[in-house]
């Protein structure tokens, strides 16, 4: 099991969410403690990390494989997020 760590962008991130689309974006970040390179997860080109669809919104996260974390850094919609 990996342990997630948000950070303090990616908290207030998600802190914006509500209702369904919040549920949905967490449902995925917590499946990233059992999987962090779930199918469908993208490693980036621009920067190190890798890019997790949920809906409209992105998940942008790195891996610490030696320390088993997986630190989320931005959730936002898919057209802001690589900005």
């Amino acid at each position: 099991m990996y342990k997630i760590y948000l950070l303090p962008q990616a908290k207030k991130d998600l802190d914006a969410f509500r209702g369904k689309i919040f549920k949905q974006v967490e449902n995925k970040i917590s499946s990233l403690s059992k999987d962090p390179r779930p199918p469908g997860s993208v490693k980036l080109t621009a920067e190190e990390g890798y890019r997790l669809r949920s809906g409209n919104y992105r998940i942008i996260y790195r891996i610490e494989d030696k320390e088993r974390i997986v630190y989320i850094y931005r959730i936002k919609h898919r057209k802001e997020v690589y900005k």
